[in-house]
This record gives C-alpha cells, sequence and structure tokens, in this order.
C-alpha cells in the first residue's frame, strides 16, 4: 500500500468515525422524551393549571423534544409509591414535599418543619444555600431522587376542624389529618393535636365518616375538594409554609441532553414562582368566599405559643441545629 492510500485511509476512517459520532449527538437531541408527571390536586386547581404551563414551555423550548403529561388526582398512584417508582427509574415526576424527602436525606425534612420560614422570599432563597445544594446532592447521588425545582409553594397551613382552636390547648385531643412522613405526625403532634396518617383524596371521606376531626391545610385546597361540606371551622394558626419539590428519576434526568435539562429546570422555578405567587395574592378570596358559604373564621389565635409548641417536633426528630445552620446561613 503507498503512502498516499494509507493517508486517504485515515482520512476516510476518521471521518467516518466523525459522521458516526454526529451521527449520535443528533440522534440524541431528536430523541422524543416524555415526563408523566403526578400530582394530587384536583384539575380545577392553580397548582394543576401551573403543571399544564411547565409541561407547554419545556415543550416550546425542546421544539417537541421532551413533553410533559400531567396526570391530576393522583392518577398514577399515591406519592410514595410513586417517588419509588422514582427511584428504580421510571420517567414520571412527582409534586412532594421536604418531609417525604426527608424519608431518604434526614435533614431536609427541617424546611417542612413548624414556622420554618413565613415568607415567600424566605421560600424561594433556600434553593440557593449550600447546605440544601447538598443535600439536593444527597438525594440525587445516594437516592436516585433528582430535586427539579423546589419553587411551588401552596401557602401557610391552617387547621380545619368542627371546633375553634386558639391555642395549642384546645388542639388536644383532636385527631387531626397528616401525610404520613414523621416532620408532618411530630409537627401536628407538637402543637397539641393527634396526628392521623391519611392520603389527600381520603380527606373528605375521613372527615365525614369522623375518622379524624380535623385536617391542616391551605385555603385554596378546601373548595375544589368540596371539603366546606363537612369542616366549618378554620382556626388560622399558619403553622406551615409548605414548599413542594419537583422531583424525577436521576438517572433518567441524566440521560437528558444538556438543553433539555436546563429548560426543565428553569420552566420549572418559573411556573412554580407565577403559581405561588398568584396563591398568595388568592388567598383572602379564597377565605371570603370560603365565609360566605358558612365558614367560621378563627383569627385570634395566640401565634407566639403556637411557635414555641412547634419547636418540640424539631427536638424529637433532632432537627434543632440543622434549622440553626440554616437559618445561619440564611443570615437570619
Amino acid at each position: 500500500m503507498t503512502n498516499m492510500s494509507k493517508r486517504l485511509g485515515a482520512f476516510l476512517g476518521a471521518t467516518a468515525l466523525t459522521l458516526i459520532a454526529g451521527m449520535g449527538m443528533a440522534q440524541a437531541q431528536t430523541q422524543k422524551h416524555i415526563l408523566r408527571m403526578n400530582h394530587v390536586h384536583s384539575p380545577v386547581e392553580a397548582y394543576h393549571s401551573a403543571f399544564q404551563e411547565w409541561a407547554k414551555r419545556v415543550e416550546e423550548r425542546t421544539n417537541g423534544g421532551l413533553k410533559i403529561e400531567v396526570f391530576h388526582s393522583a392518577q398514577l398512584g399515591n406519592e410514595e409509591d410513586i417517588i419509588e417508582q422514582i427511584r428504580q427509574g421510571a420517567n414520571i415526576g412527582q409534586n412532594t414535599d421536604a418531609a417525604r424527602l426527608g424519608n431518604y436525606v434526614r435533614e431536609i425534612a427541617v424546611l417542612n418543619g413548624p414556622y420554618f420560614v413565613e415568607t415567600l422570599d424566605e421560600a424561594f432563597a433556600l434553593s440557593k444555600l449550600d447546605i440544601v445544594k447538598k443535600w439536593k446532592t444527597e438525594l440525587a447521588d445516594k437516592h436516585g431522587l433528582q430535586v427539579v425545582c423546589f419553587d411551588f409553594v401552596q401557602g401557610k397551613r391552617h387547621v380545619f376542624a368542627n371546633k375553634p382552636v386558639r391555642n395549642p390547648g384546645e388542639l388536644s385531643g383532636l385527631r387531626i389529618r397528616t401525610p404520613p412522613a414523621p416532620i408532618w405526625q411530630e409537627s401536628v403532634r407538637a402543637i397539641g393535636a393527634a396526628p392521623t396518617a391519611m392520603s389527600f383524596g381520603d380527606i373528605y371521606p375521613g372527615l365525614q365518616q369522623r375518622a379524624v376531626d380535623g385536617a391542616e391545610l391551605t385555603y385554596a385546597n378546601i373548595r375544589p375538594g368540596n371539603l366546606q361540606e363537612v369542616v366549618r371551622n378554620v382556626s388560622e394558626t399558619g403553622h406551615i409554609l409548605l414548599i413542594n419539590f419537583e422531583v424525577v428519576s436521576a438517572s433518567w434526568f441524566k440521560k437528558l441532553p444538556a438543553d433539555y435539562q436546563t429548560a426543565l429546570v428553569e420552566e420549572c422555578s418559573a411556573a412554580g414562582q407565577k403559581v405561588s405567587k398568584v396563591l398568595a395574592d388568592a388567598a383572602e378570596s379564597e377565605k371570603a368566599a370560603l365565609v360566605k358559604g358558612g365558614m367560621k373564621v378563627t383569627e385570634n389565635v395566640d401565634l407566639e405559643a403556637f411557635r414555641k409548641a412547634g419547636d418540640a417536633a424539631y427536638q424529637k426528630l433532632g432537627l434543632t441545629e440543622v434549622r440553626a445552620a440554616v437559618y445561619k446561613e440564611m443570615g437570619r
């Protein structure tokens, strides 16, 4: 073989490799990816509309390469089961909270504790903290849970029951529905009630059949689920500002092209912050609508007593120092 032939062969070989690599990259970009997003809210709630907006913007930014299919009312299954499927690599997303994620990285549950933060600005700032970034990395690397964003803030949770509650003592003996996670249960126990774990979809029959005496929810949760039919009092404890996390499989996320990952994260954050502000602005009108329908509101609640009582939840779960570390980084 002549030197010219050898050089030509080498050139053609290199060209072929370049073309193959280019085809691989192009194939990755043109491959269709689907995320099936599960949440417990009804189709008329603001969260559902926000998830649909997130889906629309991601599909636009990826030219249809990444599509999010939104499933309301826990159509794909209950939260805990879905999270386990996500950990195994399923192309499913779940709207969840720090309480559930605390089952995997214990410290992150602190974000779901009583009176941990009380404003949207404080909630939105959490994602920038190094300590929180560390927990997110641990969730992804050790437990297969990729946090896309946690800018969805439902608002302050109050005690909805069939009697007014003004202080922790008046909650004594009341069975209050909570999600099935330690920080939820200890938070409700700390402020005086008897926590009863129950899925979101079971709240209406639970109240109707007196399996529970009440539930702690936001104003926005009530009318979409017709809960005003089975509970007639709300006491404005505001004991938890609920911050939701959108999680997907870490292994699935890593397979996405980099620009798809960016679109998914950025549009999640944008949709979350937008709907959080909408819900905050709408809280008073939701309250007014409930009052018009006969709901009785107890506003003269001893918030200082509830805040002091809430500390017991952090102590019980060994999160007092964790809370202090987060506050220090926040400058509080």
